[in-house]
């Protein structure tokens, strides 16, 4: 199965939780109760307790574990891996270099309303033939994937032929404290329905994951086939969808806050995409000696860097050097909280800004552009051929112009010298300003010559030629 990549962190192995890959036909064969602590010996911290075995019987018919089918293929020689793909290959269950055959990937999911809609990851459903979803009363059913949005990893199934299922709520995960007890369950290495249970450990954590990164870390234990399962409060209400992993580690896991589901679940459902906002800016974090020499009276803020000609926050009149400090009522303290803030709001639609400017504070409203769409449910072999004509790469709109590098296909022309991340601002040699850009220029260059792409890798440019023969 051909997962999303994610970048590397210093310091941190990352991967999204990887779900648990099986050759074809064949199948893997204690709650614990915690208490809230207390402030001090008379005060106890408001909220429930966790009565972990009322909770499970509570919501365990709700909880689903999902098999997806699709034919893997053989590993190419030299072809990049990221840590995850690596354990499909190689560890427990990995296909090697074998011949293409049909594989079996095992992930989680919970039903979230009385439609028989289940939420689970993008990535545990990418390239899926066929999807199962085997409900706690054993039964096995077939689910079409009815929506999928990469850029926060999440996707919407709709059961067939099994209505009035039981449903699991969502609740608020801006209210969760740090130490909050929690549940997870999901399907790890195939053992459905296990239960884990743990603490909320962290909030808004940034893993390089992509980037709309808010994730809830957590202690509860979650394993490859954790994938898209939910975790709970103590009241039984899903305050997220458990994703990554630290592989390095133990007990740190990530979770997708259901805040942020709850935005896009609406138009996954209507559409099976999401459409999101876009300002058109490149922005970078705030420190200390940039706050002085800004005139900033706190290290906070979105600074802009660059500003895409012709685009929505050019049109509104924002210029380099500016500071967005906030969004509607929404305040930006980091610079990643702008693009996350920025996403839910529609095309289209209007919005006001405050920023900061030669140490004077201004009201800016500006009307967003929409940012390009990441596929609509194509596979991504399609995908990838149809954005970039034969370069092998997924790319979307980058803040500031140019076309970023979503995806790079293993094996194809740019594996190994292009990587998720990098900006193509150049084509040879003429400006690239935006995805379809790019693909027209492809379009426009010989197929029998190598083309030459100038591309912004962190703080660097370098050329980098692309030969799109076939060999």
């Amino acid at each position: 199965m051909k997962l999303r990549t994610h970048r590397f962190v210093p310091n941190l192995v990352l991967s999204v939780l990887p779900t648990l890959a099986l050759s074809a036909g064949c199948s893997p064969a204690a709650a614990q109760t915690a208490t809230t602590g207390v402030t001090s010996a008379e005060t106890a911290l408001p909220g429930p307790a966790l009565d972990t075995a009322s909770l499970v019987e509570k919501v365990k018919a709700s909880v689903v574990n999902i098999t997806v089918e699709q034919t893997a293929k053989r590993a190419s020689a030299g072809e990049p891996m990221s840590p995850f793909e690596f354990f499909f290959r190689n560890g427990p269950g990995g296909f090697g270099s074998e011949a293409p055959r049909k594989q079996r990937a095992l992930g989680s999911g919970f039903i979230f309303d009385d439609k028989g809609h289940v939420l689970t990851n993008a990535h545990v459903v990418e390239g899926a033939d066929v999807v199962k979803v085997k409900l706690a009363d054993e039964r096995e059913l077939t689910a079409k994937v009815k929506g999928r949005d990469e850029r926060l990893d999440v996707a919407v199934l709709e059961i067939q032929g099994a209505p009035s299922l039981p449903f699991v709520p969502f609740g608020p995960s801006g209210t969760l404290r740090v130490g909050e007890p929690v549940v997870a369950i999901g399907n790890p290495f195939g053992l459905g329905h296990t239960v884990t249970t743990g603490i909320v450990s962290a909030k808004g954590r940034a893993i390089g994951a992509g980037p709309y990164d808010d994730f809830i870390q957590t202690d509860a234990s979650i394993n490859p086939g954790n994938s898209g399962g939910p975790l709970f409060d103590a009241r039984g209400q899903v305050i997220g969808m458990n994703t990554a992993i630290n592989p390095a580690g133990q007990g740190i896991g990530f979770a997708i806050p259901s805040d942020e589901i709850k935005v896009v679940l609406p138009q996954l459902v209507a559409d099976g995409h999401v459409k999101r906002g876009r300002l058109g800016v490149q922005v970078q974090e705030i420190d200390d000696n940039l706050a002085s020499a800004l005139g900033l009276g706190d290290v906070r803020g979105a600074l802009v860097g660059d500003v895409e000609k012709g685009g929505p926050a050019s049109s509104a009149g924002l210029v380099s050097g500016d500071v967005i400090v906030r969004v509607g009522d929404v305040s930006i303290r980091h610079a990643r909280d702008l693009s996350r803030t920025i996403a839910r709001h529609a095309p289209g639609s209007k919005v006001d800004l405050v920023v900061h400017r030669d140490r004077q504070t201004k009201n800016v409203q500006v009307t967003l552009a929409q940012l390009e769409d990441e596929g609509r449910g194509k596979s991504p072999s399609a995908r990838q051929k149809a954005e970039t004509g034969g370069l092998g790469l997924e790319v979307g709109d980058a803040e500031g112009g140019g076309a970023v590098v979503r995806r790079v296909a293993p094996g194809g022309p740019s594996a190994g010298a292009l990587q998720p991340g990098d900006v193509i601002v150049e084509a040879d040699r003429k400006p690239i300003a935006s995805a379809n850009d790019l693909r027209s220029r492809v379009r426009e260059a010989p197929a029998d010559k190598p083309i030459l792409l100038k591309v912004k890798r962190g703080d660097s440019s370098r050329f980098i030629a692309i030969d799109r023969a076939e060999k």
